[in-house]
């Protein structure tokens, strides 16, 4: 099962990201060090305001990458979401006692994640399903998205509270949405059967463009973000 949270953390990067390679967006500045130290020590405690402030303070850095890796024919919001999942893991798996900045640990995580995607779209040309392999973690085992997004470990209370997380996400997705938009982001984001959709396979199924596929995820997901994270 996924973890909602993480869910909405990709889907409202790709909001701020999408914006800020549009040119629509400017970025927060980075973290300062005494600064990441601080939200590094509040993550650890479980804080996930300080987690959504050390992936928000770090958006410059999947955009930074995923420019370079910007070549024809290849799906810029592909690009983003997969750059933002290794942000998302450099931030679960990052180790303050090694040393290194968490930009440094970062920037080879949203790189491989990038890299795995072009060598896995060499083999074959097919979308990503939540259970595909997409690394290995520190001991060398394979792991999927889902791994990234969930974790068997989670307590009673944790799965019990997820749920009503879902609950709230899918009333907010029926309420908020125009039913076209509720479909392309669940369709986007492996909402119904676990399988996530590239723009240019939803367009396909729907009859439209790609573009117009893409005006209407991020319309989508403003509104989504507005509804869930009300100012």
């Amino acid at each position: 099962m996924i973890v909602i949270g993480n869910i909405l953390e990709l889907l409202c990067a790709n909001v701020f990201l999408a914006g800020y390679i549009s040119g629509s967006n400017t970025f927060p500045q980075p973290l300062d060090e005494k600064e990441e130290e601080k939200y590094l020590q509040l993550l650890k405690t479980g804080d996930k305001k300080a987690k959504s402030i050390l992936i928000e303070r770090n958006l410059r850095l999947v955009a930074h990458i995923v420019k370079k890796y910007q070549i024809p024919n290849k799906d810029i919001d592909e690009l983003i979401s997969i750059g933002t999942v290794g942000l998302i893991k450099a931030i679960d798996s990052f180790d303050v006692s090694k040393g290194t900045r968490l930009a440094t640990y970062a920037s080879r995580c949203i790189e491989n994640e990038i890299l795995m995607l072009f060598r896995n779209n060499k083999k074959q040309k097919s979308e990503t399903f939540l259970q595909d392999p997409i690394g290995v973690d520190k001991e060398g085992n394979e792991i999927s998205l889902i791994d990234v997004l969930s974790s068997e470990k989670d307590s009673v209370i944790d799965k019990v509270e997820m749920k009503l997380q879902i609950k709230a996400l899918y009333n907010k997705i029926n309420s908020a949405l125009t039913e076209r938009e509720g479909e392309i982001l669940k369709m986007r984001y492996g909402l119904k059967d676990g399988k996530c959709k590239t723009q240019r396979e939803i367009a396909g199924m729907l009859g439209i463009s790609r573009s117009y596929v893409s005006r209407i995820e991020k319309k989508a997901l403003k509104k989504l973000k507005k509804e869930l994270y009300p100012k």
